[in-house]
């Protein structure tokens, strides 16, 4: 089993920063992939970056550039780096692991964090 638990959303205004961080417990070693996710009011969840373990990273269109998925030294945290950040980027953001051995579904979740992108 694999615990996710996401921090440091908030309010910021149109063109700030944010760092979200996804802490992991539990069968760690087993994870492959990790993902942020996000969901806007009445939208669909969408992925919005990965990372797998040997460090390979994916972004949606809409954040290349603006966003950075990485690993920490502790190795048992992800974080999400949010520059330029625009009105729509607004959401709930989840991070989400995929587990070797459990097929390629995203099957832990984190809780969410709120990121509000107003002025």
């Amino acid at each position: 089993q694999v615990q996710l638990v996401e921090s440091g959303g908030g309010l910021v205004q149109p063109g700030g920063s944010l760092r979200l961080s996804c802490a992991a417990s539990g069968t760690i070693f087993s994870i492959n992939t990790v993902g942020w996710y996000r969901q806007a009011p009445g939208k669909q969840r969408e992925l919005v970056a990965r990372i797998t373990s040997g460090g390979s990273t994916n972004y949606a269109d809409s954040v290349k550039g603006r966003f950075t998925i990485s690993k920490g030294n502790a190795k048992n945290t992800v974080y999400l780096q949010m520059n330029s950040l625009k009105p729509e980027d607004t959401a709930v953001y989840y991070c989400a692991a995929r587990v070797t051995g459990e097929g390629t579904q995203y099957n832990y979740w984190g809780q969410g964090t709120q990121v509000t992108v107003s002025s």
